[in-house]
């Protein structure tokens, strides 16, 4: 298995990927809350043609984690931020992205007329799933300096306008009506300009968090070997 090496007091049971996976309790943890929600959302959704296809990138996605484990192993931090964004994404498609009661609480409380749940999905998909792309970076293509921090900013604005392709796709696909069901931009011209955006914003937002988080520990490791 590749894996980038690791330094005594650097890891934890959150950032270690070499833990076992018979011994890793935190990420049997993960895996059964997930399988638990997502058969929960499973029953009966909203629109059960919308939730396949919301679903069946991120069962691939899923399917290819599980396949190669055997060789690649992410941390823990890593499959919990991942985690996250899966559930976020499939509360979304059991209701569809433009009917959750997050939404209908936002129009009730606050009288919006748009549905905004969509836009905290493509903030969360930079916000999360940054730190798994460094990762992968760092790792296997043995990525550092400013390389590890840029790329996978890259990689979430290139993905984000990738999704916003099949959503377009989807439409044609179906037919009249598509545009709604798929891509909804709900009366917003610039919809698929502000997602992803957003999308690059939340990955802005977690590559300044891990720089000073590094920083943080190189600085706490260097008054510790001064001491």
């Amino acid at each position: 298995m590749t894996h980038e090496a690791i330094r005594p007091g650097r890891t934890t049971w959150l950032t270690d990927p070499g833990i076992p996976f018979s011994r890793n309790v935190p990420l049997h943890t993960i895996i059964g809350l997930f399988i638990l929600f997502w058969v929960y959302m499973a029953i009966s959704p909203t629109s059960r043609m919308q939730w396949l296809v919301s679903q069946s990138i991120l069962i691939a996605v899923i399917l290819a984690l599980g396949f190669t484990y055997r060789w690649f192993r992410f941390s823990n931090l890593s499959y919990l931020l991942m985690f996250l964004f899966f559930c976020l994404h499939t509360y979304a498609s059991h209701y569809t992205y433009e009917g959750t009661p997050f939404d209908l609480w936002l129009k009730s409380s606050f009288h919006t007329t748009r549905s905004y749940y969509d836009r905290v999905v493509h903030f969360a998909f930079g916000l999360l799933l940054v730190y798994p792309f460094r990762e992968l970076l760092t790792r296997i293509a043995n990525q550092h300096g400013f390389w590890p921090y840029a790329i996978p900013v890259a990689i979430v604005l290139s993905l984000s306008a990738g999704f916003e392709i099949i959503e377009m796709l989807g439409a044609l696909v179906y037919g009249p009506g598509g545009e709604e069901k798929f891509v909804g931009m709900q009366g917003d011209v610039y919809d698929t300009q502000k997602d992803m955006m957003l999308g690059f914003l939340g990955g802005l937002v977690a590559t300044g968090i891990t720089a000073w988080a590094e920083w943080s520990k190189e600085k706490k490791l260097e008054l510790a070997s001064g001491q």
